[in-house]
């Protein structure tokens, strides 16, 4: 199955089973780059938050009009921040961030679950690796992508570059179809 991929110097489509790396400044605007990904040629779509609330990822899905009926969303701040949170309908909560187990749980789940295109994005695997360390945070990426090739469906990963040494972002680098580039001018250069 292909996947249409709307963002500037990156192929038309891509195949079922791409793992795509948004590599950005951490000042970096990606909301457009990850709602355009999200937004395009989908059935359901998960948005796993390591960096905002649920309440701040609908908020920015209602922004970008990306349709809130086919978004589930996973919050992993919420507890962690102290608000006692429920599971309940498009939403779904772990303890934190470094909650790996968790968060590979749920999008098994959501993949499980659901049928047609499947798009998944990760914002961001930087706070993952902040709060679960760098190599649980880069076997987490590589669990998910297996999900990604097993369910035929594709992911969107976000990653600060200055905050990870070269080498490890050379490293997650390794793991991905596709790479963009997003520079601190908004510039955006596509490897696939």
């Amino acid at each position: 199955m292909d996947y249409a991929l709307a963002v500037e110097d990156t192929p038309e489509t891509v195949s079922g089973g791409t793992g795509v790396l948004l590599i950005h400044p951490s000042t970096g605007e990606t909301d457009r780059i990850d709602t355009d990904f999200l937004n395009t040629d989908t059935d359901n779509l998960l948005v796993i938050s390591t960096r905002t609330t649920a309440r701040e990822v609908e908020q920015k899905l209602e922004h970008y009009d990306v349709d809130r009926e086919k978004a589930t969303i996973l919050d992993t701040l919420s507890i962690e921040r102290g608000y006692s949170r429920r599971s309940g309908e498009g939403v779904h909560y772990v303890a934190a961030p470094d909650d790996v187990d968790g968060i590979v749980d749920t999008v098994a789940e959501f993949l499980e679950e659901n049928d047609g295109k499947l798009r998944v994005s990760l914002d961001s695997v930087t706070e993952m690796a902040y709060y679960a360390d760098e190599e649980r945070a880069r076997e987490t990426v590589a669990a998910l992508l297996e999900l990604l090739a097993e369910h035929d469906a594709v992911g969107l990963f976000h990653l600060a570059e200055e905050v990870h040494d070269e080498s490890v972002v050379e490293e997650y680098r390794e793991l991905f179809d596709g790479i963009i580039s997003l520079d601190v001018d908004g510039e955006v250069r596509g490897e696939f």
